[in-house]
């Protein structure tokens, strides 16, 4: 048994979880998540603000005591688009390595499709059909990862994600008709590029992953209060998925604010997640139906790309 540390760095967040390691199987022992806002701009300006870099690397150096207190053998720390896109890249880097005394792994979409889809797929049980989809929703960037059993066969990175929508078109409280249509076509757009890769038509499974998902789904449920053992493994209604997006992306962010299961770093970013998350339900729900399939719920997995760096991680 080995106790490993995985962090996972995105635009929006930095989590972190410490577990146990043993026979390919995680034990959790810690799980942590700090909003940072990373990627807070760089989609304009190509570069990582000096705020938000401060911002991210005190959480690291609070990871890092959570690392030592807990006697972890083996850290991963992972970063994904946010990073891939800032110019100033290295200047993160070397924080993080005096920091946490580790190397950032800067990954490319590929791999981190590949991680997401490890992790997600570990609460499906063999009824689940074998051709899943799973679909990580990021701040910077939407992964689609298709497979049957534990293996992705084919996968594709969007430059399409929650702080990314947001900052691109998504500008008032609440957003209006033209921006959410504007919001929209980049996204089908992006979606269109992901079916001439992915072939969306054989998907028997749909998973969602990540904070947009895991907080639309909150929603859905009608949650007081965010309950992770409720949302994990839940299966909903593609229509009432739906319907839940709508009203979160139409919702106030002083609602949203005061809604129990709503993460404060979420709030003025969760809008476009949702309409993001709609959109692919709905086309790949299309695309099945066009093959002569049917595809009606949708799976939320609270387990995704962090368990997958948990079980990659190495001495």
């Amino acid at each position: 048994m080995t106790r490993v540390a995985a962090i996972d760095c995105g635009t929006n967040s930095i989590r972190l979880l410490i577990a146990d390691r043993s026979d390919g199987v995680l034990s959790d022992v810690l799980r942590r998540m700090e909003v940072v806002r990373l990627g807070q701009g760089v989609d304009r300006t190509g570069e990582f603000d000096p705020v938000a870099l401060q911002r991210t690397l005190q959480a690291t150096r609070r990871y890092a005591e959570l690392c030592e207190e807990h006697g972890v053998e083996a850290v991963r720390f992972v970063a994904t688009s946010a990073t891939r896109d800032a110019r100033n890249r290295d200047v993160f880097i070397d924080g993080v390595r005096d920091a946490l005394g580790v190397q950032v792994e800067v990954i490319s979409g590929t791999e981190e499709a590949a991680l997401s889809f490890a992790g997600a797929v570990s609460i499906l049980d063999e009824s689940a059909a074998s051709d899943r989809l799973v679909v990580d929703i990021g701040g910077g960037s939407t992964e689609l990862v298709l497979g049957g059993g534990q293996a992705p066969d084919s996968s594709i990175s969007l430059d399409i994600g929650c702080v990314r929508m947001t900052e691109r078109h998504l500008h008032d409280d609440p957003p209006t008709d033209a921006q959410i249509t504007s919001a929209i076509a980049d996204v089908r757009a992006a979606l269109d590029e992901a079916a001439a890769v992915v072939p969306l038509e054989r998907v028997g499974t749909i998973v969602g992953v990540a904070g947009s998902v895991t907080t639309v789904t909150a929603h859905a449920l009608g949650l007081p209060s965010y309950e992770p053992e409720r949302i994990n493994a839940s299966r909903l209604p593609i229509d009432d998925v739906r319907v839940a997006c709508a009203d979160l992306l139409a919702m106030p962010r002083a609602r949203r604010e005061a809604l129990g299961f709503m993460h404060p770093g979420r709030v003025d970013v969760i809008g476009g997640g949702a309409l993001i998350w709609s959109e692919v339900l709905a086309r790949v729900a299309a695309e099945v139906r066009g093959a002569g399939g049917v595809l009606t719920e949708a799976i939320t997995s609270e387990h995704d790309i962090l368990d997958g760096i948990a079980l990659s991680a190495s001495r």
